[in-house]
């Protein structure tokens, strides 16, 4: 399949260009730069350095990946940004490079990306993920599969936001949020469990029902957290689901929203 590279675009000797890519006007392809089959890198895009594309991701105009860390600390290791197949970025995203703590940024498969995000040092996105307008993520955040964050939404380092949750516009993360849930606001608080979302995914009914019932007995019931993660495993079935929940909270570093 041939390429279609606009006669404007800046790319570095040790860059790879897979088949059926298109490069927009006055792009720049950076050293060390591999791009994947099929992708699309659109107008005045910058992939800085150290940045692997696979296949079929698409870059929005003005947007800057394998950007240096924004962190004091960093002395110029080779680190690296990796895109999963299928993900969408688009306009004036900034993606920076990772530190030697972790050695690598990453953003999963088939996750939508939207205009003017930044994704800092050391993130780890999994797949399906959607983040709106205007997301900020400090470093060594980790955000699940198929979590949705809203727009403005600013995420502490070190945070995470677990599996198929949903962040609400404007909110401040300083906490981590459980997977599963709706959360919002600023101080951000719980809203109860992300049911249209678990619907829209094809969770079974039994299997919503028993996240319900765990959610209620950590967050509204009257017992202290440690009471009320013993009365779950007691009370609500086991599944990978209900499993997966309790412990995200029982092993939160950063704590967890009352």
């Amino acid at each position: 399949m041939s390429q279609r590279i606009h006669p404007t675009v800046l790319i570095d000797p040790s860059a790879t260009i897979g088949d059926d890519v298109e490069i927009g006007p006055f792009a720049v392809i950076g050293p060390a730069v591999s791009i994947g089959h099929g992708c699309v890198i659109a107008a005045r895009a910058t992939l800085e350095r150290n940045v692997r594309l696979s296949a079929n991701v698409q870059v929005g105009s003005g947007s800057v990946l394998g950007g240096p860390p924004q962190d004091l600390k960093y002395a110029g290791e080779e680190t690296w940004v990796d895109i999963g197949e299928g993900t969408r970025i688009r306009e004036f995203t900034t993606i920076n490079r990772g530190t030697s703590a972790a050695g690598v940024t990453s953003v999963g498969r088939n996750s939508f990306i939207m205009t003017y995000v930044h994704i800092a040092h050391d993130c780890h996105i999994g797949d399906g993920v959607i983040m709106a307008n205007g997301t900020q993520l400090a470093g060594h955040v980790t955000v699940e599969d198929c979590a949705v964050i809203s727009g403005l939404v600013a995420v502490h380092q070190f945070g995470r936001i677990g599996a198929y949750a949903f962040i609400g516009g404007m909110t401040r993360v300083n906490q981590d949020i459980p997977p599963f849930v709706k959360a919002v606001g600023n101080p951000v608080e719980l809203y109860g469990l992300n049911t249209i979302g678990l619907q829209r995914h094809q969770f079974p009914p039994a299997t919503i029902a028993a996240l319900k019932r765990a959610y209620r007995h950590c967050f509204n019931s009257d017992l202290n957290l440690g009471q009320a993660l013993e009365r779950a495993r007691q009370d609500v079935p086991a599944t990978p689901e209900v499993d997966r929940f309790l412990e995200f909270v029982s092993s939160s570093q950063r704590g967890v929203p009352a």
